[in-house]
């Protein structure tokens, strides 16, 4: 498996999967370099997308892992890998957040993050914020 940052000829694999931003939105987020990609051999198998909340906090938007390389440890390699690179810029507080209905609320708990608040959105599940101080 090989963990790397992403670049300009990945974007046509990740949006045939990430259907929350647009093509040219994405241009974007891959040229700011917050796109990091998993490969299996050359074979695209996920990524994690993230940006900036209040433009100074390192927050994970997305970890999507392909549903055939689940359960086998990449979605932790992917995200101790941003980590690290948050914390080689100086950054010492991480974020995220899962929507109360989906599994990955527990996963991100296994990896130490903290509970922090929520966010109700008419017609929507709660939004679960975490963080995870990165020292």
């Amino acid at each position: 498996m090989n963990i790397r940052s992403a670049v300009k000829s990945d974007i046509e694999n990740i949006s045939n999967y990430d259907k929350h931003v647009s093509k040219e939105e994405l241009d974007s987020i891959v040229s700011l370099n917050r796109v990091i990609i998993a490969e299996d051999r050359g074979k695209f198998i996920g990524w994690l997308r993230w940006s900036l909340f209040w433009d100074n906090t390192p927050f994970m938007n997305m970890l999507f892992i392909l549903e055939q390389y689940r359960g086998c440890g990449l979605g932790t390699a992917m995200t101790a890998y941003w980590e690290k690179q948050m914390k080689s810029a100086g950054y010492e507080l991480v974020m995220t957040s899962s929507l109360s209905s989906e599994t990955a609320q527990h996963f991100y708990r296994r990896l130490n993050y903290v509970d922090s608040g929520s966010l109700l959105l008419p017609g929507e599940p709660l939004e679960i914020f975490f963080v995870k101080k990165i020292l």
